[in-house]
C-alpha cells in the first residue's frame, strides 16, 4: 500500500467531520488519479455516457479500460457501479471484489460490494462486507444502517 494512504486512512478514523471529509475526498482523488490524467478523463467520460443512459457504451469503454490497465481498481469500481445500476449484481459482486484485491482499504468497493450482496439476498456477507468499510470508515452512518438492516433480515 502506498505510504501517502496511511495517515488519510487514519484521518477517516478522525472525530472531527472536516478532517474526515477531506481524507476520503483525498482517497477517492488517488484512485481515480492512479492511472494519470488520461485514466482519469476515461473514468469522466464512462461516467458522462451512463448519465446519458449510454450504458453499453459506459461498459464498453470502462472494459477496455481494465483490458489495458488490469491493476487501476477505480475502472473495476466504476464498472462495478455500473452493473450495480443496470440490476446486474454478480457482475457487480465480481468486480468489487476484483477493486478490493487491488485496494484492500477502498471502502467505495467495500460498501458497493455490501449493496451488491444484500441485493440478491446474500445478507452475512454483506454484512461483513459492510463491516469491513466501517473498519477503514467508522463514522460512515450508511454503513451501520445496512448492517443492521442486514442483520434484521436474517432473523
Amino acid at each position: 500500500m502506498d505510504a501517502e494512504l496511511f495517515p488519510l486512512l487514519e484521518s477517516l478514523k478522525n472525530p472531527d467531520e472536516a478532517v474526515r471529509a477531506d481524507a476520503t475526498q483525498a482517497l477517492w482523488q488517488i484512485w481515480f488519479g492512479q492511472k494519470g490524467a488520461a485514466g482519469l478523463q476515461t473514468l469522466q467520460r464512462a461516467q458522462i455516457l451512463l448519465e446519458a443512459g449510454e450504458a453499453d457504451q459506459a461498459e464498453a469503454l470502462l472494459s477496455e479500460v481494465i483490458e489495458q490497465m488490469p491493476d487501476f481498481a477505480e475502472a473495476w469500481n466504476r464498472r462495478a457501479v455500473l452493473y450495480f445500476v443496470q440490476g446486474d449484481y454478480r457482475k457487480a459482486i465480481a468486480d468489487c471484489r476484483q477493486a478490493i484485491a487491488l485496494v484492500p482499504v477502498h471502502f467505495g468497493a467495500l460498501h458497493g460490494l455490501g449493496l451488491s450482496l444484500a441485493s440478491i439476498g446474500e445478507y452475512r456477507e454483506a454484512i461483513q462486507a459492510f463491516r469491513q468499510a466501517l473498519e477503514i470508515q467508522p463514522y460512515a452512518i450508511e454503513n451501520q444502517k445496512l448492517i443492521f438492516e442486514c442483520t434484521a433480515k436474517l432473523s
